[in-house]
């Protein structure tokens, strides 16, 4: 059975590397947070350092926070392509930079090594449920000999094509996820000073053509006023800065992407980076107390 290395466990890397051990994978952990892995510690290794958790790994995953972050784990002294064994299979899992994940895969090959991106979507209920959306860039033949692990982690798991790609397709679930967690808001907040009850209208409202994930799962506690993070501000700010940027090369507008990320901007400013997403609700009620 392949030996797997695992970098990060926060919030949804914990749930799935959980997911590798109780299948049986041997398996090795590096954490800058090691208080974020003592859950983990009587069934897996844990090490200090990067080149210790992947020393004798077939597989090294990461699932981390931001693309400067992914550079560091892979490229840094301390990195894997410093310190993995030749052949290794690398896999991304973080919400990152295409560009990037392109310059990973040129790097990787350099140092006779292998990687492929594959962001994921669903938040920590898909990371705990094992249902997450897997979306991945790369060789082929790397994608075919991974999808035993992805299936130990996602319902969803789809090849997009060459290295990046799986990081284009996370820039457009995205864009989708802006668009419909903007509107389950707007909606809610609409309800909310409609003179209806809100709960009723959710519950309308889901079986018809506005039901998505977002109102199923996000709307509820909009409602209740539950903003504890299945996903965090800050890091949602960070992918739709990134769809933002790769726009830009595009020369492209994203219009609902622009006004999304100027509410989570403003949110941030105030203090609210590590709420969920649904809090973009504050957004509104704030606009409503300013005017």
């Amino acid at each position: 059975m392949k030996k797997i290395a695992w970098i990060g466990t926060g919030v949804m890397g914990n749930a799935m590397v959980s997911h590798l051990i109780d299948a049986g994978y041997p398996v090795s952990i590096y954490t800058r947070s090691i208080e974020k892995a003592e859950n983990l510690k009587e069934r897996a290794e844990v090490f200090d350092s990067i080149a210790k958790a992947v020393k004798d790994a077939d597989v090294v995953i990461s699932m981390v926070g931001y693309p400067k972050d992914v550079e560091s784990v892979y490229t840094g002294a301390d990195g894997v392509f410093s310190n993995a064994k030749k052949g290794t299979l690398c896999i991304d899992m973080t919400t990152s930079s295409p560009t990037l994940a392109e310059k990973l895969y040129v790097l990787a090959q350099s140092s006779g090594l292998r990687i492929l991106d594959a962001p994921v979507s669903g938040g920590d209920i898909g990371a705990k449920n094992a249902t997450l959306s897997i979306m991945v860039g790369g060789d082929q033949s790397d994608f075919n000999e991974a999808g035993e692990l992805f299936a130990l982690m996602g319902k969803s798991v789809t090849y997009l094509g060459k290295a990046g790609f799986g990081q284009h397709c996370k820039m457009a679930n995205q864009i989708v996820v802006a668009g419909n967690i903007a509107a389950i808001s707007e909606g809610m907040y609409y309800a909310q000073n409609a003179g209806v009850d809100p709960e009723i209208i959710l519950q309308a409202i889901s079986g018809g053509a506005a039901g998505s994930w977002q109102v199923s799962n996000n709307g509820p506690k909009i409602l209740s006023g539950n903003y504890a993070p299945g996903f965090y501000i800050h890091h949602f700010i960070k992918d739709l800065t990134l769809v933002e940027e790769e726009a830009g090369k595009a020369h492209i507008s994203l219009p609902v992407v622009h006004q999304v990320l100027a509410l989570y901007r403003q949110l941030l400013d105030e203090g609210y980076g590590q709420l969920g997403t649904q809090a973009l609700i504050k957004a509104y009620k704030k606009y409503e107390t300013d005017h």
